[in-house]
């Protein structure tokens, strides 16, 4: 006899929280790709960049693999039509890893660690007001989004993604290591990134409102214009590894910070609500 489906169980869907499985994996495996930089840069009387820069390296590959996951779970649910509660959480959980612990502690050891020689702490407390911030806008959107239909405003994200800001910390650390790998002196140029992820944290818990896109799936349309621009960008970053991940993820902060607000709505509407294609009954249906 099979067992009765207790109604009070959770519904968990195979393809999306593996995906979100693998986002938590890829966040794990960077947090202790980053303690083993730090050993190694550590194991000496000072700490040497220069020996754990491929353990950073490695780590930031790591975080970006995890935003390709937590893309790839919310559009398989949203595919499928199987989203869920228990999906919801499971994906905030492992958000807190992978986009809060992973890229705060890399932020704080590869770009901020010269601020501690001048004030003891502060390259830390300023990673860990992230994650804070981090964890608190994901409550918070747990919130909204489990409020009723009819009480949610729009689809547009209060306050910038946590993969989106860990996205752009670890871009930008990954434009550092270009620099330090080039023997280009940062300067005061670490105070403006010690600024940036100050700025980046309050950001994620303000009103701000940012795109979500979700629109944007497997059946919008495109044109050869499109196609064309983001061919482009595809092989511009593989070209220019290290600095198109920072152009992209600032691009995007900018948007939503900057730009979108002035936009006029039909402009705004022709970015972010791309077109769909008809299905055969709305075809069939259409008046000329």
């Amino acid at each position: 006899m099979s067992r009765p489906i207790d109604p009070d169980e959770p519904k968990i869907y195979l393809l999306p929280n593996l995906m979100t499985a693998g986002n938590l994996a890829c966040g794990f495996f960077a947090v202790l790709t980053i303690f083993k930089g730090i050993m190694v840069a550590t194991s000496g009387k000072d700490y040497d960049f220069s020996k754990a820069q491929p353990y950073y390296e490695q780590a930031i590959m790591l975080i970006f693999a995890s935003c390709i996951f937590d893309l790839l779970d919310g559009r398989l649910a949203r595919l499928g039509g199987k989203e869920s509660p228990f999906g919801r959480e499971f994906d905030s959980l492992a958000d807190v890893i992978s986009f809060g612990m992973a890229p705060s502690l890399l932020m704080a050891k590869a770009v901020l660690f010269p601020l501690d020689e001048k004030i003891p702490g502060l390259g830390w407390g300023l990673a860990c007001i992230y994650v804070l911030c981090g964890a608190i806008r994901l409550a918070r959107f747990n919130c909204l989004a489990a409020l009723p239909k009819s009480a949610n405003v729009g689809s547009d994200f209060r306050g910038i993604p946590i993969p989106m800001a860990a996205g752009f910390i670890s871009s930008l650390t990954y434009l550092i290591i270009f620099f330090n790998e080039t023997d280009r002196d940062l300067g005061n140029w670490k105070y403006v990134l010690a600024a940036a992820m100050l700025g980046l944290s309050v950001l994620m818990v303000s009103n701000v409102r940012y795109p979500s896109f979700k629109k944007v799936g497997w059946r919008t349309r495109g044109t050869p214009l499109v196609i064309v621009i983001a061919a482009v960008i595809v092989i511009a970053t593989v070209q220019f590894k290290y600095v198109m991940p920072a152009v992209l993820f600032s691009a995007y902060l900018l948007y939503g910070l900057v730009i979108r607000p002035f936009l006029p709505a039909k402009v705004q509407k022709e970015i972010e609500d791309p077109a769909e294609p008809m299905d055969e009954a709305e075809a069939e249906n259409r008046i000329d």
